[in-house]
């Protein structure tokens, strides 16, 4: 069983308790063993991490990396599939590049773990899954599928059916196709609970989790859609994040007391009259104030990997505390997903996904990760 020592770096440990310390951390067969101010450990490689912030492994809860490619003259979509409203059944592990050259960015910029996720084209646009940047094989990097139901609302959906002249092409009519879809797969789940044995559909059987509250529904929403999220999804008692939620400080109340998670961003996208461009970073203090549970996403590919310093620098500069947007990007989105037992935070049994940066992320425009470790293996270090 392989043992690496981390000595002496600040731990930021983004516990319950949030300390922060200066000690060591021992890795063993691919597990955070120890967690101390002192360890010491003879049959351990030693790390020296005096001056360094050792924290959990960053997450991103948003992404389509490996879904869509841009490194091509035409582009590759194999996020959306497009030829019906609802395709909740689409797995995304099927269409994801685990050679996306965009996974090594990410884990050379701390990034361990993202959520990879169908676009949105589609209202029910698929299922979602979480797996580590780094491997070979996806279904060997997958931490948890399905992880959520994603759903899109709003202008995604209405273009895509709009210029085909069918349902759903207009903002109704995406709220239609969500609410039958949903008293749909009630109907089906009541049916098979009452040992009726209904005619097999895969789409309801992907959305009975999302009914049973056993994963979320991502809900691809800005400031004119969160209302109707919120009310169906309260309507059928789903757990639910508000994806990307520009546009969340006209609706701050209902957040707040419809209980459910933000994943704000990319907040590096310009301000204009119109959906999608009240971008009020602000919100992500305001709710995080309020008890919101807030994570930080980039959209990725759309935006860059490394733009998660960015947007996370952009949080602080509204007045979000340092410590708190760290916390965003890694036990909030942990939290969220429903892997807070394995991912987030720097606690003994954990998955040992842990980086070393000098400075502070999202404070320090010069910040910067010098090693990445997933599961225990250090994938990349600068010597």
């Amino acid at each position: 069983m392989k043992k690496i020592l981390f000595k002496g770096g600040i731990l930021c440990t983004m516990t319950e308790k949030n300390d922060i310390f200066t000690g060591d951390i021992l890795v063993e067969d691919g597990k955070i063993k120890q967690v101390a101010q002192s360890i010491e450990e003879k049959d351990a490689q030693v790390i020296d991490a005096a001056g360094y912030y050792v924290m959990p492994g960053l997450i991103d809860a948003h992404t389509h990396i490996g879904l869509f490619d841009f490194n091509h003259d035409k582009g590759v979509d194999d996020a959306n599939e497009m030829t019906d409203p609802v395709s909740a059944a689409m797995d995304a592990r099927y269409s994801m590049n685990p050679k996306a050259k965009e996974l090594q960015v990410a884990y050379k910029h701390g990034i361990t773990s993202m959520l990879f996720t169908p676009g949105s084209g589609d209202v029910f646009c698929g299922q979602p899954f979480v797996a580590k940047t780094y491997g070979d094989n996806i279904f060997d990097m997958t931490v948890k599928s399905p992880a959520a139901v994603k759903i899109a609302l709003g202008g995604n959906p209405k273009n895509t059916f709009g210029e085909l002249k069918r349902l759903p092409m207009t903002r109704m009519g995406v709220a239609y196709v969500l609410w039958n879809t949903f008293e749909k797969a009630k109907e089906y789940l009541d049916k098979k609970n009452r040992g009726e044995n209904p005619d097999y559909d895969a789409n309801m059987e992907a959305i009975i989790p999302a009914l049973k509250r056993e994963i979320p529904c991502k809900i691809h929403c800005t400031q004119y859609d969160m209302l109707t999220a919120i009310e169906v999804a309260k309507a059928y008692g789903v757990r639910f994040s508000l994806e990307h939620a520009w546009g969340a400080t006209d609706y701050l109340d209902e957040i707040v007391e419809s209980g459910c998670d933000i994943c704000y961003g990319p907040i590096a996208t310009y301000r204009a009259p119109g959906e999608r461009r009240k971008v009020d970073v602000e919100a992500v203090k305001m709710l995080d104030d309020r008890g919101v549970n807030v994570a930080i996403i980039t959209d990725s590919p759309i935006l860059s990997e490394e733009s998660l310093y960015h947007h996370m620098g952009e949080a602080v500069r509204e007045g979000l505390a340092q410590e708190r947007v760290i916390r965003m990007v890694t036990i909030n989105p942990a939290t969220q997903l429903g892997l807070q037992d394995r991912l987030g935070s720097l606690e003994v049994g954990k998955d040992a996904d842990i980086i070393m940066v000098k400075g502070k992320l999202g404070l320090d425009t010069n910040a910067k990760v010098h090693l990445t470790m997933i599961d225990g293996e250090i994938v990349y270090q600068i010597s």
